[in-house]
């Protein structure tokens, strides 16, 4: 028997028998005692004890996945992954041992092991205290280096070295990015986890750097699990059918993704490109598997019109910009007549934000043209629900409707002008313009799917990147400017 094996079954042992019923715990105020969070439980209230105190405990209570023995001894194995002792191979042997137990375990008892992670490996308190007198006393002198290498040292703690033995074994890195997946929506209910899930954020960060990920073209002839994959990921604009993927990997498209060489069957972002001789305006005419093939040596404009990240594991890890900068290199080397690189992207936060900012666009609109809407929708003057009922006939309005008129220029306020700490609200426009993209045009009905209708009633929106002025657009937009076209700027109030 392997030694991952004898500890898995080790571990199983442990446990109890069957799935253990746990209640949902609800968030309390933080109290004198080291309280983790609290549930009522019918006219009085549990308090639940935090990992120091249950380990320190004889009984389990009612509401505790694991008991005290068996914390104990889950603690005492994830602390002989790190043993110092043993090599590094024989650390990640372990890691896996405990991993085959986490698989099979109820969400509680992962929620436990989690506890334990985030609570029990942290950097030692009298360590991190003296280095950091040291370094404050060494300021302005000669061991001033030294003293913040000594402080650097005390800062790391052991649960840094312990993800790093989980991801030694082949599907070690798998297992930390599914953990952190389901980490993160305990968070809100239960501060204690914000150390690990912090800690695997910044561990990630460094290991999916994009100078350790390969950017590969996906096509219609790589494999069908692969592609398989495509479809699952799809997240801007549904894949509906074996006819709908082969369209988009057709000859006459192309797509790129970034993997990462732990998980080599898992794009983990990719982008899906069409070639036009002018800007897109319309999805439509991108997915519609009749079209006929563009020319690729005649095409002069590139759009990139879905991009989706695949791992909700590594939420907050950068690299979508490079993924674009990338792709953008790799076309221009292939398709030397390429000068324009854009966008055709949805507006997925506008909807919702107007309608709870209405009343304020209303208010920010020219009298002429309030009254205009007064008269289009039958009330005058015309108040925010009004208008907001009229939207729902977006589809049918005309060239000249002056609700069209107004409903662009909130849109392109929304782009352009609504802010939220420094960066635009909505979570596409800060993707594309933190990477140095302008906005260049707001697209009408571009979307006609329902789901494009509740999102943004159906505009799209073209990002241009401009190779020549993207470091000037990030800079203007570092000082809480949004690069904008002169076609955006007119359609402002």
């Amino acid at each position: 028997m392997s030694t991952s094996e004898w500890i898995g079954r080790k571990v199983s042992g442990w446990l109890p028998s069957g799935k253990s019923k746990v209640q949902t715990l609800t968030p309390v105020q933080p109290q004198t005692t080291d309280v983790r969070h609290q549930k009522a439980v019918g006219p009085k209230e549990v308090q639940v004890r935090s990992s120091k105190e249950r380990l320190n405990a004889t009984l389990r209570q009612k509401e505790e996945a694991l008991s005290p023995r068996v914390l104990r001894r889950t603690l005492s194995e994830l602390q002989a992954i790190v043993d110092p002792s043993v090599s590094e191979v024989e650390g990640g042997k372990r890691a896996k041992g405990v991993a085959q137990w986490y698989s099979k375990a109820p969400p509680e008892q992962r929620e436990d092991c989690w506890l334990l992670m985030s609570e029990q490996f942290a950097p030692d308190a009298t360590k991190v205290r003296a280095a950091r007198e040291h370094y404050e006393a060494a300021l302005g002198t000669p061991d001033e280096g030294v003293a913040e290498i000594r402080m650097r040292k005390a800062l790391v703690s052991p649960r840094t070295r312990l993800l790093q033995r989980f991801a030694v074994f082949p599907e070690g890195m798998r297992f930390l990015v599914d953990l952190r997946q389901e980490l993160m929506p305990a968070l809100k209910s239960n501060k204690r986890l914000l150390a690990l899930e912090a800690e695997l954020e910044n561990l990630f960060t460094t290991w999916f750097d994009v100078a350790f990920l390969e950017l590969r073209r996906i096509s219609w002839d790589s494999p069908a699990s692969l592609v398989e994959k495509l479809i699952k990921y799809e997240a801007v604009h549904d894949i509906k059918s074996w006819g709908d993927v082969k369209n988009r990997l057709d000859s006459d498209r192309r797509c790129y993704g970034f993997f990462h060489p732990r998980l080599p069957d898992e794009p983990l972002i990719f982008v899906e490109v069409a070639f036009m001789n002018e800007i897109g305006v319309s999805i439509s005419p991108l997915l519609d598997e009749a079209a006929e093939a563009v020319d690729l040596s005649r095409a002069t404009t590139a759009i990139f019109y879905s991009i989706s990240n695949t791992q909700p594991g590594l939420k907050g890890v950068s690299f979508g910009d490079s993924l674009i900068k990338r792709v953008v290199e790799t076309l221009r080397a292939d398709f030397p007549k390429l000068k324009t690189f854009a966008t055709l992207s949805p507006i997925p936060g506008f909807r919702t934000w107007l309608n709870k900012n209405a009343a304020r666009m209303l208010e920010a609109t020219p009298e002429k043209l309030r009254s205009q809407l007064g008269r289009a929708v039958g009330f005058e003057p015309a108040a925010a629900g009004h208008v907001l009922s009229a939207l729902d006939q977006v589809p049918t309005l005309s060239d000249r409707s002056v609700l069209r008129q107004w409903l662009l220029s909130c849109a392109a306020h929304y782009l352009g002008k609504e802010m939220s700490d420094d960066r635009p609200v909505d979570p596409v426009a800060r993707f594309h313009l933190g990477n140095g993209a302008r906005v260049e045009q707001i697209n009408w009905a571009a979307d006609p799917s329902a789901k494009g209708f509740k999102q943004s009633f159906g505009l799209m929106v073209n990002y241009l990147y401009d190779l020549r002025k993207i470091d000037r657009h990030r800079h203007g937009l570092s000082q809480g400017k949004v690069p904008v076209s002169d076609n955006l700027e007119q359609l402002y109030f």
